[in-house]
């Protein structure tokens, strides 16, 4: 289920490309799996088709969907890159706290503060009318 909160300061091309990315990497889509056409998507949000094509851009730099032309975009294999990636990064960064010597407490505020600030700022869970739907089944309620 993709919600977008008009209310939220986060913009949304970034609640969107936020949250796709969420299911992605949580397998909720999996890979393959084709994604809705950006116009589709756009009216199943009420948002503009702009606004979602700058998130399937910005999913498509980041590897985790490819786009086949006319095919359509796609959940990409590179998906699972992108986790090891994250891992790798995560052991990198526990290197780097326990060679400065902060505790395992700090070191989780810091990267919570650093996911939660400005473009990683999850959603309000709160759906409004007329705004949310499920990529997968490309269902909305209103």
């Amino acid at each position: 289920m993709i919600v977008i909160d008009a209310a939220s300061p986060v913009p949304p091309f970034e609640q969107l490309r936020a949250q796709l990315a969420r299911q992605i990497q949580d397998r909720t889509l999996a890979v393959g799996a084709r994604l809705p056409t950006i116009r589709h998507l756009a009216a199943d949000l009420s948002l503009a088709v702009n606004t979602v094509g700058r998130a399937y851009r910005e999913l498509e730099e980041a590897g985790l969907i490819e786009t086949r032309g006319r095919a359509g975009s796609f959940v990409s294999a590179a998906g699972e890159e992108g986790r090891e990636r994250a891992r790798r990064a995560a052991a990198d960064y526990a290197a780097v706290i326990a060679s400065v010597g902060i505790d395992t407490g700090e070191a989780i505020r810091i990267v919570q503060a650093a996911l939660t600030s400005g473009a990683a700022a999850p959603a309000s869970s709160r759906p409004r009318p007329g705004r949310e739907g499920h990529v997968a089944g490309h269902a909305t309620s209103a």
